[in-house]
Order: structure tokens, then sequence, then C-alpha cells
């Protein structure tokens, strides 16, 4: 294994960790080229929990980060005291960060995925716990909406927050009973994505996304 590019993501890297936060990690790396054609192909990625560490082999990052994933994509935009691992090719890879984005991907993974934390919120239980996790939903589906209404507008990913505490109290409201403002949130952001005039392609720029692939496919090639 290769790592190409690591950092810390998450609510650390969003200005949002709390005392008993986790601290995420997520990396980019690379296989042996022969590994691929052998009888017993490499693994895609590498999780572990303690501590929190996802690594994705670089094909199967480059096809997250084109789908528009925002934990995939955000290891491109880090603030760069989050970065613990860069090299020549992970900074190359940064260099082509806007080739990945698109702009019906970046709308629908950033709806989608603050819809699944929605749906979460509405499933949640009435315990010390369920709370806590339901803050943390609510923090998140507000966070997701927030980063893809930026980065649809701007093409630029704002990793770290300017206001995190109101997305905290946001988070308490919720979580004490306010679901109707969550469920506001994610109407006034699905009207948002209708009527910007978004500077993203229809399409990523998957030829240049590829050079960079083959190209490490070929530093790793004996």
């Amino acid at each position: 294994m290769h790592l190409l590019l690591s950092g810390i993501v998450g609510s650390v890297a969003y200005g949002l960790a709390g005392p008993d936060s986790d601290v995420d990690r997520i990396g980019v790396f690379a296989a042996p080229t022969v590994a691929f054609h052998g009888l017993h192909p490499p693994r895609e990625s590498v999780v572990t929990t303690d501590p929190d560490v996802t690594l994705h082999e670089c094909a199967k990052y480059a096809r997250l980060a084109l789908s528009g994933n925002p934990t995939a994509t955000e290891l491109m935009w880090l603030p760069d005291e989050c970065y613990e691992t860069r090299t020549e090719f992970g900074e190359r890879l940064i260099g082509i960060r806007g080739g990945f984005l698109s702009a019906p991907r970046v709308r629908d993974a950033y709806l989608g995925y603050a819809s699944q934390q929605f749906r979460k919120l509405t499933t949640r239980d009435s315990s010390v716990g369920g709370r806590r996790r339901s803050a943390k939903h609510a923090r998140h589906l507000a966070r997701l909406l927030h980063q893809g209404r930026v980065l649809y507008a701007t093409g630029v990913l704002e990793i770290r927050l300017a206001d995190p505490e109101w997305f905290r109290a946001f988070g308490e409201r919720v979580a004490g009973g306010a679901l109707a403002e969550a469920e506001e949130l994610v109407a006034a952001a699905e009207r948002d994505f209708d009527r910007i005039r978004t500077p993203l392609p229809e399409r990523p720029d998957e030829e240049t996304v590829e050079r960079w692939l083959l190209d490490v496919r070929a530093a790793f090639l004996p």
C-alpha cells in the first residue's frame, strides 16, 4: 500500500468537534499495479474503527469523488493543517479537484445525504443518547445543505464552517423537537438549488481524472 493523500475530516475539520467527538481520517492509497493481475485483486477499501480511518484505493476513490460523494470530495479541499500525508500524487489530486465536480452530481449527492440525515431524525428515540444522536444528525444535515449550496453556487467546497455555533444551536433545537425546522431547511435548500446559476459543468472532467489514475498505475508498476 502506497499512501498518496490523507487527512483529518469530519467534525474536527468542520469546526464542530466537541470534547467527546471522534477524530475521523480518510486517505487514498495505490496498490501495486501488478496486484490487479493476480488471482486475488487488492482490497478497494481498508476501514478501521479504533482509530476511525477509511482508506480507499485510488480507483475506488476516483469513482466515489466523481459521483459527488461528500466525504470523498472533502479530502481534496481540507485546510492545510488537516492534512497528514501529502505526496506528489496527492498534490496533483488536489490540483485537479475541480475536475471531479459536476452540477447534477453535486446537487443529487448533497441533497441525498442530507435527506438520509433527516430520515434518521424521524426515527430517533427520546433517551439521552437518542437526543445526542439527533443533535448530531441535525448538525450534519445543516452542514451538508450549506456546503452543497456553496459548492453548487461557487465551485468551491467550504470545509471549515464560518459560524459553527449556528450549526450546534440548530442541532439542539431539532433534537429538542423542532423537526419542522429541519424539514423547512431541506425544502429551502431544494429551492435554492433550483434557482442558483451554477458555474459547475454538466459532466465531470473524467479525462483529467483518468490521466492522473494512469500515471499512478505507471508509477507503481515495477
